[in-house]
């Protein structure tokens, strides 16, 4: 699998605030990130595949709505995500 437990050990320790920090708005935001460029890598090469495409449109909203409450509730904090991972908006 792609997204073994070492890698989203390391996503969580850099982003969150502790490795068994999975619930912070920067983690999440961080790990579907990281799903995010791995289909966008998969579907370049297969164009047909349509679930994997459904996915992806899911979890790009999911992000969006998870940058939306960080931006509404600490606006330092989504300023830093967005730059650390450099996310368009």
């Amino acid at each position: 699998m792609y997204l073994s437990t070492e890698k989203k050990k390391e996503i969580f320790t850099q982003f969150g605030k502790s490795p068994q920090d999975t619930g912070s708005s920067e983690s999440q935001i961080a790990l579907f990130t990281h799903r995010i460029t791995h289909l966008t890598e998969h579907l370049k090469e297969n164009k047909k595949d349509f679930g994997t495409q459904r996915s992806l449109l899911k979890l790009v909203g999911k992000r969006r709505r998870l940058l939306n409450y960080l931006k509404d509730r600490d606006i330092e904090r989504y300023r830093a995500i967005v730059k650390t991972l450099n996310l368009r908006k």
